[in-house]
């Protein structure tokens, strides 16, 4: 495995340093276009094919760019797509032999939020959790709203900053995120066919995790596991889940938990501690406990009605 160097970013000016830029007009916050970024493809740039953690948010609509690895998945940014990074995580530069680069990179410091609403609410948005792979797709109508609230944040701290240039920042930057957040959802909804394909995946990956005979020692199936199998991200699979079926990814695998034990319940004579633990719980109360939240009924009372 190729030994990189993991270099971790603490602030939008020494982002910019290595990127060999002009120091940022503002040191919480800044818009840079892609045109202006030296070219990281060059073998002696300090961010070529290196991990890199930014201590600040990261935001961008590429057209044309270098390649990307997020988390496991690659992507070729050849499209005019957005991704979001969080804090924290890591990305992979990747040498490449283009050239020609469009978009914009938004820069955003967690200190700029310090004290505003958004500060919390920046970390509902669950996108910020999705891999490279699942990037948001824009139409041209979306890249025109998108872009134009980008120009708004860029008017605002290029041009002279009094006391209300924060909050009208901060107004702009919640605008762009909700209408990501509605734009993902559509994403959700255009795609129904590969969607599909992927809920009936899951559905497969389900029925053979719990035909397995060793679930005693398995335990339950996770949404790590339905996600890994599907190549997708845990947060992406819910977001996706919740749109197709209105159930999260956990409340899935419970229904489908639910139907065996129904089933096992109905037709054979298993104690309720033995369907538990074939049903890979650790302990048969967890396994009452949810049957009866989802059912109303405990495991007892749901046999009984059958005789």
């Amino acid at each position: 495995m190729e030994d990189r160097k993991l270099i971790r970013v603490k602030s939008i000016a020494d982002g910019y340093r290595m990127r060999m830029l002009p120091p940022p007009e503002h040191p919480l916050i800044s818009i840079l276009d892609c045109a202006e970024v030296k070219d990281s493809h060059e073998p002696d740039s300090p961010l070529a094919n290196v991990n890199v953690v930014l201590d600040f948010y990261f935001i961008s609509l590429k057209r044309d760019c270098d390649k990307l690895t997020y988390g496991q998945q690659k992507y070729d940014f050849d499209d005019g797509v957005m991704g979001f990074i969080a804090p924290n995580q890591v990305v992979r530069g990747q040498l490449s032999d283009r050239k020609a680069m469009s978009g914009w990179l938004l820069f955003l410091h967690p200190d700029f939020l310090w004290g505003t609403p958004l500060a919390k609410k920046i970390k509902k948005y669950e996108f910020f959790d999705y891999n490279a792979n699942e990037a948001l797709f824009l139409s041209e109508k979306e890249e025109n709203i998108i872009n134009g609230i980008i120009n708004n944040i860029k008017g605002e701290y290029h041009g002279n900053i009094d006391k209300f240039s924060q909050d009208i920042i901060i107004s702009h930057l919640e605008t762009l995120f909700n209408y990501c957040e509605r734009f993902y959802q559509r994403q959700f909804i255009t795609r129904k066919i590969t969607n599909s394909k992927i809920l009936g995946s899951i559905e497969q990956t389900l029925e053979d995790y719990l035909d397995n005979e060793d679930l005693s020692s398995k335990g339950l199936p996770t949404v790590q596991y339905l996600a890994d199998s599907q190549n997708i991200s845990p947060k992406y699979l819910t977001s996706l889940l919740k749109q197709l079926t209105g159930l999260t990814a956990q409340q899935h695998i419970h229904e489908k938990l639910i139907e065996r034990a129904k089933e096992k319940l109905s037709t054979t004579e298993l104690s309720i501690s033995e369907i538990a633990y074939q049903l890979g719980f650790e302990h048969s109360q967890s396994f009452s406990k949810l049957f009866k939240a989802k059912t109303k009924q405990s495991p007892i009372e749901f046999r009984a009605s059958f005789n």
